[in-house]
């Protein structure tokens, strides 16, 4: 079979563009957010963060040795990400937020809809779909991470990284990511999988635009 990574840009283009030409991402992108837009961003990013390693790990659990180079993959990356939902409450904390006042946010239906949906398909679906949310998290953190920081601290006036560490990281990190993401799909050589990843992208980048744009 030919190699999964460009098949997959290909059909999710459509979703990934609704992303990037929402008017109120650009917007912020471009301009940042006020101190209480920002707050709500990293509060819903604080229970995406929060989730992310619990159904990396149910997803791994779940996946066949014929498909064990994914598995390692989730494997390594769990390692890196644990502990990151730190960082995001320490940026809540540089913004006026305590972290017992973090823990307590109810996230919006859209954050509770992203999650429940990749613990379904790590659960109960295909388990190579959590590459999905990993491709779909990592586009927007390297194209669009460094960007959305500098109109953060420009419009906040926020110094160094205090307020910022998290998605100032990962803007950074996740373009290493992306290269060896490319690299674990393109492993993927049947169908079920590859359409299974296919809807995870489509799915996460839809409801990660819902819950940008609404905060």
């Amino acid at each position: 079979m030919s190699p999964f990574f460009p098949d997959l840009v290909t059909r999710t283009d459509e979703v990934r563009r609704a992303f990037e030409n929402d008017p109120v991402i650009l917007d912020a992108v471009a301009h940042g957010m006020d101190i209480q837009r920002y707050r709500k961003f990293l509060l819903e990013l604080y229970h995406v963060v929060w989730h992310f390693n619990p159904v990396t790990a149910a997803a791994a659990s779940r996946i066949p040795d014929t498909h064990r180079q994914v598995r390692y993959h989730l494997y390594e990356h769990m390692h890196e990400e644990s502990g990151h939902e730190q960082w995001v409450l320490d940026d809540l904390d540089a913004v006026g937020v305590t972290a017992q006042d973090a823990r307590a946010y109810p996230a919006s239906a859209d954050t509770l809809a992203m999650c429940g949906y990749n613990y379904w398909q790590a659960d109960r679906g295909n388990p190579c779909s959590v590459l999905g949310m990993l491709y779909a998290l990592e586009v927007i953190a390297s194209v669009y991470g460094g960007t959305f920081t500098s109109a953060i601290r420009e419009s906040l006036l926020l110094v160094g990284e205090r307020g910022t560490s998290f998605i100032g990281s990962h803007a950074t990190m996740d373009v290493a990511h992306m290269a060896s993401l490319r690299v674990v799909l393109n492993t993927l050589n049947d169908d079920a999988a590859r359409d299974a990843v296919v809807e995870s992208t489509n799915v996460n980048f839809h409801l990660l635009t819902r819950i940008f744009a609404a905060v």
